[in-house]
């Protein structure tokens, strides 16, 4: 049995904010390597709708890792920013094949 942590990201971004939602995952998600983690695919929307806006698949070398990552000073300062342009996130374990 492996430690890793698999996760399925959802993200949402505020009317008029899917450039600002990318823009923001650009600088969040380069932090992920320093953490034993890694995007293994990001998809964005093609047509706004009701679905998301954006979708990533991560896989974190175990909870520790997750952890440092989520507590990282540079991604916690940029909660604000976050917090303006995107609506939604939902996150939860996936097994990824």
């Amino acid at each position: 049995m492996t430690d890793a942590v698999e996760l399925c990201c959802l993200l949402w971004a505020r009317e008029g904010e899917r450039a600002g939602l990318s823009e923001y995952e650009d600088h969040v998600l380069a932090l992920i390597g320093e953490h034993r983690g890694e995007v293994v695919r990001r998809a964005v929307s093609t047509e706004p709708g009701d679905g998301p806006d954006e979708i990533q698949l991560f896989r974190f070398a175990d909870d520790a890792a997750l952890q440092a990552y989520l507590g990282d000073p540079r991604r916690l300062a940029l909660a604000e920013e976050r917090d303006r342009v995107i609506a939604r996130t939902d996150l939860f374990p996936v097994a990824i094949r």
